[in-house]
């Protein structure tokens, strides 16, 4: 994420924060229909890359493992420790673009919630590296999949983030193992968790 696109979300913060609880219901059903494919509640630790304001981190928590946010937008940042006052979640500003101040294989899961779409297609390799890197057993894309609707397709316009093409190249990029995921990842399988929403489940080399 470039200094942009910081600037765009911290300016966008308050807006995502009165999404926090449908966003929190939202991650919740998701994890629940994911059980049988990735039960994240076997895990002890995990990094949710782009956390924005905190709700997956606060669901992450809920289920018992010790969570770890980073964002760029510090605005973001402020909402998260805000809304999860109650809850011991490390929040932390970082760009995965520009690299990650942990060691290899310091989670035991690294994911990244509504991140890919928006990044160029190199920049999204960046992401995949280093969210390899830092995971020990699982990386999770959670992003949209192939099917469009105008309020999306509108809003990511906006945003001039990679959107059309990353849903367009998504399954194939991943679960097919191009060259770029063929440097991050052994394994990659692809599950609908929602009408245009699928979780990328890849296994770090």
């Amino acid at each position: 994420m470039d200094k942009g696109s910081s600037r765009l979300f911290n300016m966008i913060s308050p807006i995502y924060g009165l999404f926090f609880n449908s966003q929190r219901r939202n991650f919740k059903d998701v994890i629940k229909k994911v059980e049988e494919d990735l039960d994240i509640r076997k895990y002890e630790s995990i990094i949710d890359v782009g956390c924005g304001t905190g709700a997956l981190c606060s669901v992450l928590y809920e289920e018992g493992l010790k969570v770890t946010g980073i964002d760029p937008a510090q605005l973001m940042l402020n909402t998260a420790i805000r809304k999860n006052k109650d809850k011991d979640i490390d929040f932390q500003t970082g760009n995965v673009l520009e690299g990650l101040d942990f060691n290899e294989n310091h989670f035991d899961i690294a994911i990244a919630s509504y991140v890919a779409h928006g990044l160029q297609p190199e920049e999204r390799k960046k992401m995949y590296k280093e969210m390899g890197r830092i995971a020990q057993e699982w990386v999770v894309i959670h992003d949209y999949n192939k099917k469009r609707n105008l309020l999306t397709s509108i809003v990511e316009w906006l945003e001039r983030g990679d959107y059309f093409r990353f849903i367009k190249n998504a399954e194939k990029e991943m679960k097919d193992c191009s060259q770029e995921m063929e440097e991050c990842f052994s394994e990659v399988k692809v599950v609908n968790v929602g009408e245009r929403a699928a979780w990328y489940i890849c296994k770090p080399k």
